[in-house]
């Protein structure tokens, strides 16, 4: 199985910070909204957010690719 560099391992934890960072900065938002349709469409997005990470590293925990 290929390897990955080290450049590629550090673009994927930027963008898996960046997931993060996100996610973080939208349930906060949605933490100071009082709209309640707006808190919900903030939460469900941070929520998508929180997924993403979680697939990211499902599929580098099974690919073998970080050994």
């Amino acid at each position: 199985m290929n390897q990955m560099s080290m450049r590629e391992l550090y673009t994927v934890e930027d963008e898996v910070r960046a997931e993060e960072i996100t996610a973080k900065t939208l349930n906060w938002c949605a933490s100071q909204c009082k709209d309640a349709e707006i808190r919900r469409l903030l939460e469900e997005l941070a929520e998508q957010h929180q997924l993403q990470v979680a697939e990211i590293a499902k599929y580098f925990n099974n690919s073998g690719l970080t050994q």
